[in-house]
This record gives C-alpha cells, sequence and structure tokens, in this order.
C-alpha cells in the first residue's frame, strides 16, 4: 500500500479540500486493509474488497481513495446510518451459507468519540477544531482513534461486483430496473419501487 501521505493528498485532490475527516477516513481505511492483510486493494487484490460505509462525510471520499473501492464499481455499500465508521469485507473469506447467501469475513471499524478529547489534550493550545484534529489524527495510535470489530456479513450475489441480472421494465412508469430492485404486485404486475410505493420514493412529481 502507498505511504499514507501520498494516500492522503490523492483523498485531498478527490474531496476538494483537506480536513480532519479526510485524515481519518485515509486512516480508517489504511487499518481496515491491514487487518484483512489486503496490501493492494487498488491494484492486484482489487476483487477481494467490498467497504460499507455508515456516514456520507469528509471520510466516505477518503476511505473510496485508499480502497479503490467505487459505487459505480458496486463495491461501495452505503448505510445511512449517521456514523463515522465502515465495514471491510475481504471476499476470499467465505465462512458460511445461509440459503443461497454468502457469509463473508470483514471488519468493522468506527472512530472514537474520545478522541475528540485527545486531541483538546494534545493540542490545547490551537483554538481551530478542525487544525487541532487534523494535527492530532496524524499520530494518534489506532488504538485512541478507533474501536474495531470482526464481524461477519452476508451478501448475496446480487449484491456483488459485476452481477448480472435481466433488465426488467415497469408496468407503470416504463423504466427499466437492474439487479432485481423491483417489486411484484398482487397480480403478478411488475413495479419498480418508486411506482410499488409512491409515498417512500425520495422524489414527488411537481403537480
Amino acid at each position: 500500500m502507498e505511504p499514507f501521505d501520498d494516500l492522503l493528498h490523492q483523498a485531498e485532490i478527490a474531496h476538494g479540500h483537506l480536513c480532519a475527516g479526510q485524515i481519518l477516513g485515509v486512516r480508517l481505511a489504511m487499518l481496515g486493509c491491514s487487518r484483512l492483510n489486503i496490501a493492494e486493494p487498488r491494484t492486484t487484490d482489487r476483487k477481494r474488497l467490498v467497504t460499507f460505509i455508515e456516514i456520507d462525510r469528509c471520510a466516505t471520499d477518503a476511505i473510496a481513495v485508499v480502497t479503490g473501492c467505487r459505487l459505480g464499481k458496486r463495491a461501495i455499500k452505503f448505510r445511512d446510518w449517521g456514523k463515522m465508521a465502515a465495514t471491510f469485507v475481504d471476499l476470499k473469506e467465505q465462512i458460511a451459507t445461509e440459503g443461497d447467501t454468502p457469509i463473508y469475513k470483514g471488519i468493522r471499524i468506527a472512530a472514537l468519540e474520545s478522541s475528540k478529547q485527545r486531541a483538546r489534550e494534545l493540542y490545547p493550545h490551537i483554538d481551530n477544531k478542525n487544525q487541532q484534529q487534523m494535527l492530532a489524527y496524524r499520530e494518534m495510535p489506532d488504538a485512541d482513534l478507533f474501536s474495531e470489530q470482526w464481524v461477519q456479513v452476508p451478501l448475496h450475489p446480487r449484491e456483488m461486483p459485476g452481477y448480472k441480472s435481466q433488465r426488467i421494465t415497469c408496468a407503470q412508469c416504463g423504466e427499466g430496473i437492474n439487479y432485481d430492485r423491483h417489486i411484484t404486485a398482487t397480480g403478478g404486475t411488475i413495479l419498480c419501487q418508486s411506482c410499488a410505493a409512491p409515498e417512500q420514493s425520495y422524489y414527488r412529481p411537481l403537480d
């Protein structure tokens, strides 16, 4: 894996600026890859890793840079839990099966809330919280920054990178649906999720 400073610079370019979240994200992702013994996540090991991210903040871009996982490659799975945490799943470590769903070994790493207080203790003379944390997060040991938990993650074949499926057309709006995301309504009618439950859709048509 590339050196920390090189990855941080790439994350800064991808994100548009450097902040404490970028530093945290780079270190979090480097730790996750290290625990899984994935040395080159963006090159020779690129097909081994799927990453679940629990927040849509600065660290998310940094994690994507370090791991090479991208939403467009279906290698990033976003769970909107509002937590500074990510789970790194090794696709070479299948440990069980539930029905037709393989279960893989992974490690979930979360930022410790106590790290903010530790940053204040290390740099009490710096008033700017972001500058304070940027300096501290560079040097604090992993144990002071993160909690770690080995986990098992069910990952159905349809969720895997490279999965191919039949494209199905919604009977109501006529739009195509990929990756088995359709709903089969009463009578066998095929609907997209928006047409099947418009009250739950993220958008509403303008009148």
